[in-house]
C-alpha cells in the first residue's frame, strides 16, 4: 500500500517562502509521476504543480507559475513544493499525489491521472 506523507505546514505572511515536502513509502514511485494539488475552503481541488519520473519537464498551474517550483529527490522517494512570494489566495490544505501508472505527467486526464494522494498539509498565508 503506498503511502505519501507531506510535511511543512505552516502560517506566513504574504511574499515569504515556504517549503513543502512529500515522503512515498510502501512502494517505490521513483518511476512515476507526481504532483501537488490544493484545495481551498469551499473551492474545488485544483491542480498546482506536477513532475515526471525524472525530475524534468516540470508543469505549473497558472496560478502558482514563476513563483512555485516543484523537484524531485528519487533517492530519497520524496517530493518537494518550493513556494515563493506567497499571496492570501494560495491558504489551502495542499496534497501530495503519485500516478502509479504513469512515468510522465498526463496532462488532459482527469486529475492528471493521479492515484495516490496524501492526507494534505495547511498553508496558511495571512497578515
Amino acid at each position: 500500500q503506498v503511502q505519501l506523507v507531506e510535511s511543512g505546514e505552516g502560517l506566513v505572511r504574504p511574499g515569504e517562502s515556504l517549503r513543502l515536502s512529500c515522503v512515498a513509502s510502501g512502494r517505490t514511485l521513483n518511476t512515476n509521476a507526481m504532483a501537488w494539488f490544493r484545495q481551498a475552503p469551499g473551492k474545488m481541488r485544483e491542480f498546482v504543480a506536477g513532475i515526471n519520473w525524472s525530475g524534468h519537464s516540470p508543469y505549473y498551474g497558472d496560478p502558482v507559475n514563476g513563483r512555485f517550483f516543484i523537484s524531485r529527490d528519487n533517492s530519497k522517494n520524496t517530493l518537494y513544493l518550493q513556494m515563493n512570494s506567497l499571496k492570501t489566495e494560495d491558504t489551502a490544505v495542499y496534497y501530495c499525489a503519485a500516478d502509479g501508472e504513469s512515468s510522465h505527467l498526463r496532462v488532459g486526464v482527469a486529475q492528471y491521472g493521479m492515484n495516490y494522494w496524501g492526507k494534505g498539509t495547511l498553508v496558511t498565508v495571512s497578515s
